[in-house]
């Protein structure tokens, strides 16, 4: 049973508020008379209600007379400021209770916003398109956070209501429906929680419990109270809210925005916390957690002897997209200045995960990340797009504007191909033309400023550009969040149905030829540290190795490509140069250096 929110017993259901910076506590049942709680030991107030049920509605009641949402909410049918309804969650049969999840090397992701994955922009509607995405060979799902934000439309990273499924995409038992219908089709759930911050509206946590600890600073603010005093159920908040998601709602693990934001000095850090009550909750199941890290920290993703995570399953590789963005739009903007396109850099990314590993990164103004050629290329989630490296473009537009055909299909074969686990952006795979802009729906007052903010932030975003400013998209406007919906319709036409056809020949190759060789693979790659081109091998513990060669330029190299014993893939025939854009990707051994070049190649 969890601490926070409504508990269901024999004589009805028991309210229970952690408040200790009120003295007396009240609470309202679907809008009768405000009945005083009960006090206990520990800052903690109860009510046992007989008459309550699934869908009761009620508010708690402070000292000063304001009135709250329950903060371990499990449905807000009124946004963030109306009432909390209770939710039986017994009352959702789940059909396929034999699911464990699926080995992480078979893991194929995509990660969709549901409020513009589909028309309807709602879970019920994502399920219908679930038998798509089993087709195009997707194996896990990434949802962007769902739970409860302000208003009828945001990215989800604005939640202030950590247990509350939001009610634009549906109700609980819509994402239990959802979860349930991947499950059947072999695909695991990823939910995107994020434990770092609260959003700027609808948080009324700080008035009657300690929340934040000012000792600590993010770029939100004040940090979440993880290490001061009362910590101990703070940390416990959010720790059974991880449980939750991934006991009552069967989902198959979590991605953890923004970790290095936790600011945490306690003996164990709350990420450590949150792994090793998940592993002890989740026996015989395959849950991952997956972080996304600015800091590059390694130790979070260390294995065990047998090759198993001690804490972290990945991490989101922001290196390998920068590296590839790099590369094949030749925008060197901001951050993308320190990533160098030089071969020797992005094959670093490609081979090791990181490209910082303890160097000074210049627009850092410091060192970044440790040491991370000792991980499994497993440990690593590569991608070319993402909600953030679109959206947080100025416009939200795509890779495929403003990099040319051969250099996009380039990048995408050496990232779908290589042995770090890949993750689609909802779209990229028929080249959607839906741009994806931050958008946000606030109280007017702070829409006014957000307006503001994002006006003096765009122009040192990506693809900002002084003759278009005026044409920057509101990021309030509802027609920004409509304009970002998916253009299925798109999808089967001409240019864009021979890009998803190329995304589903590479997933194949994939799973046919790279997935069943990836537990060979426990350790970064062997690179040259090449001027001219990229050239990277993975040892698979046979005597045979997986080799990556890449042309990443504009130029052709005349240099001959090295021979291999099975070819998987290739963008060009080549004989003694290299073309421009030129990918192979291969299986070799030590034999094969006497091998002519009748090698069989997968032509794209």
């Amino acid at each position: 049973m969890f601490s926070f929110g409504p508990q269901f017993t024999d004589h009805g259901v028991r309210f229970r508020l952690w408040a200790p910076l009120q003295r007396k506590v009240a609470i309202t049942i679907d809008d009768g008379p405000a009945t005083t709680m009960a006090s206990e030991d520990g800052g903690w107030f109860t009510l046992l209600a007989e008459s309550a049920g699934h869908g009761t509605r009620y508010r708690f009641i402070s000292e000063d007379g304001q009135q709250v949402p329950d903060p371990a909410s499990r449905y807000q049918p009124d946004d963030v400021h109306g009432p909390s309804e209770v939710v039986d969650g017994s009352r959702h049969v789940f059909q396929h209770d034999e699911w464990r999840g699926r080995p992480w090397n078979e893991t194929v992701i995509y990660e969709l916003h549901v409020g513009a994955f589909t028309e309807e922009g709602t879970l019920a509607a994502a399920t219908e398109r679930l038998d798509y995405l089993r087709d195009l060979g997707i194996t896990a799902i990434q949802l962007m956070p769902i739970n409860d934000f302000p208003g009828r439309r945001g990215w989800g990273y604005d939640g202030v209501l950590p247990y509350a499924p939001d009610s634009s995409y549906g109700r609980p038992e819509d994402l239990k429906g959802f979860i349930d219908a991947a499950h059947r089709r072999r695909m695991s759930v990823f939910l995107d929680v994020v434990y770092n911050h609260f959003g700027p509206q609808g948080n009324y946590l700080p008035s009657y419990a300690p929340l934040f600890n000012r000792d600590h600073k993010t770029p939100w603010g004040a940090a979440i109270n993880y290490d001061g005093e009362h910590s101990g159920m703070i940390r416990r908040f959010f720790v059974e809210n991880a449980l939750y998601w991934l006991q009552e709602f069967r989902a198959d693990g979590l991605r953890l925005d923004a970790v290095h934001a936790i600011r945490d000095d306690s003996d164990e850090h709350m990420l450590a916390t949150i792994a090793r009550a998940v592993k002890h909750a989740t026996p015989g199941r395959h849950c991952r957690l997956i972080v996304e890290n600015e800091d590059n920290s390694s130790a979070l993703l260390e294995r065990d002897g047998e090759g198993r995570p001690n804490l972290y399953t990945a991490q989101w590789n922001d290196d390998i997209h920068h590296v590839l963005h790099r590369a094949a739009t030749g925008e060197a903007f901001g951050y993308y200045a320190d990533y160098s396109c030089a071969p020797s850099a992005v094959a670093r990314a490609i081979a090791q995960g990181f490209v910082f590993q303890g160097e000074e990164m210049p627009y850092r103004g410091e060192p970044r990340g440790e040491p991370s050629a000792h991980l499994p290329p497993t440990a690593f989630i590569a991608f070319i797009q993402n909600h953030d490296q679109v959206g947080n473009r100025a416009f939200g537009d795509r890779i495929h504007k403003i990099a040319a055909q051969p250099a996009l299909e380039a990048i995408t074969g050496i990232y779908l191909l290589s042995p770090q686990i890949p993750m689609i952006f909802m779209g990229e795979e028929w080249k959607s033309e839906a741009d994806f802009p931050y958008f946000c729906d606030f109280d007017e007052q702070l829409n006014a400023a957000v307006r503001k903010g994002r006006r003096e932030e765009l122009h040192r975003l990506p693809g900002f550009d002084e003759e278009n400013a005026e044409k920057l998209p509101d990021p309030t406007a509802a027609s920004t969040f409509l304009d970002a919906k998916l253009d299925w319709e798109i999808a089967s036409r001409g240019i864009h149905r021979e890009h998803l056809e190329l995304y589903r020949r590479l997933i194949t190759l994939r799973r046919d030829h790279i997935i069943p060789r990836l537990s060979a693979i426990s350790s970064g790659g062997n690179f040259a540290r090449s001027t001219e081109f990229i050239d990277i091998d993975w040892e698979l513990g046979d005597g045979t190795r997986l080799c990556l060669v890449a042309n990443l330029s504009g130029e052709t190299i005349p240099t001959k490509p090295p021979q291999f014993g099975t070819v998987i893939w290739c963008t060009h025939q080549s004989g003694d140069i290299m073309p421009p854009w030129y990918v192979c990707c291969a299986f070799s051994s030590e034999a094969d250096a006497s091998l002519s070049q009748s090698a069989e190649i997968s032509k794209a």
